[in-house]
């Protein structure tokens, strides 16, 4: 009985001394790991694709990571901010570790599709409705619409703009507008003005003859089908598009309306600015717009 007592304890020894010689061994090989990473996995080479405005040397800069930095302890988020915060034109920035030694940086860089002006200069922001430059050069401006009717609240370089409360839906939709267009191919052609005066619309100039009205708060991919929709079936007609395009009938259907409405910095007389619905209807879901301009009721 003494005996098997003695060969129960002696089991019960070896066992917890078995448990701790394994968790020591994992610990051993753990430690192992962690050196080998930090002594071997050693950044030898850093590679930027993607870039056009920014050099790849800036990029690298921006990003805080040095050749000789261990590979496993960089920190992708916290590069991807260093980079975006230094180069407000980079949209998107995907670090990719490659082993042994490699980080690639993937960047997705924007462009300016507005202006507008404050005290400090002339502020330059992208689709998303990004401040991406602020510069005293007028030139800069060129080709790109100035935007009219927004109070912004204390612009900041790199930051997405804003607006007062009451004018946030439109600086919503300006972005939903740009964002559209920029999407589509199509905003190149806005170069002279968004004009956001309007409580319960957008207008913006396209191409050097016509001017666009759409809702300030739409289905915006909708309204630039429309738009292409309408300029497509022109051209095939050979018919010219002069005037002003007004999207925010409640039909679904472009009205082309005679007379082009312009801004009044522009020097154009009030009487010469068709007035939209009080309430532009949305498009259902699942509607086509229709692409055949039509005259709008009491046009001559």
């Amino acid at each position: 009985m003494a005996a098997r007592k003695d060969r129960n304890r002696q089991r019960r020894r070896r066992g917890r001394f078995g448990f701790l010689y394994k968790l020591l061994s994992f610990l051993i090989i753990f430690a192992a790991l962690v050196v080998g990473c930090v002594v071997f996995f050693r950044v030898n080479e850093i590679t930027v694709e993607g870039n056009s405005r920014y050099t790849a040397q800036e990029i690298i800069a921006a990003s805080g990571v040095k050749v000789g930095d261990n590979l496993f302890l960089i920190n992708n988020p916290q590069t991807v901010r260093a980079i975006t915060r230094a180069l407000p034109y980079v949209e998107k920035v995907s670090p990719v570790k490659t082993l042994p030694d490699t980080l690639e940086i993937h960047i997705t860089e924007s462009r300016a599709c507005a202006w507008f002006e404050t005290g400090e200069g002339f502020w330059l922001i992208n689709a998303g409705g990004k401040a991406v430059e602020l510069t005293q050069d007028r030139e800069k401006t060129a080709g790109l619409p100035e935007i009219l009717g927004l109070t912004t609240l204390n612009p900041v370089l790199g930051a997405p703009v804003t607006a007062q409360l009451e004018e946030q839906v439109r600086l919503e939709g300006l972005k939903g507008l740009l964002t559209a267009l920029n999407g589509k191919g199509m905003a190149q052609n806005v170069t002279s003005f968004v004009d956001l005066s309007s409580t319960n619309a957008i207008y913006f100039d396209y191409g050097s003859d016509l001017t666009v009205v759409v809702p300030v708060s739409v289905d915006f991919d909708w309204c630039a089908a429309a738009l292409k929709g309408t300029l497509d079936t022109c051209q095939k007609q050979g018919q010219l598009v002069i005037g002003t395009l007004d999207l925010t009938y409640g039909d679904k259907v472009a009205h082309l309306l005679p007379d082009r409405w312009l801004p009044e910095t522009m020097g154009a007389a009030p009487s010469e600015s068709p007035v939209p619905p009080e309430e532009p209807e949305e498009p259902e879901e699942g509607t086509e717009p229709s692409p055949e301009p039509t005259a709008a009721e009491g046009e001559g």
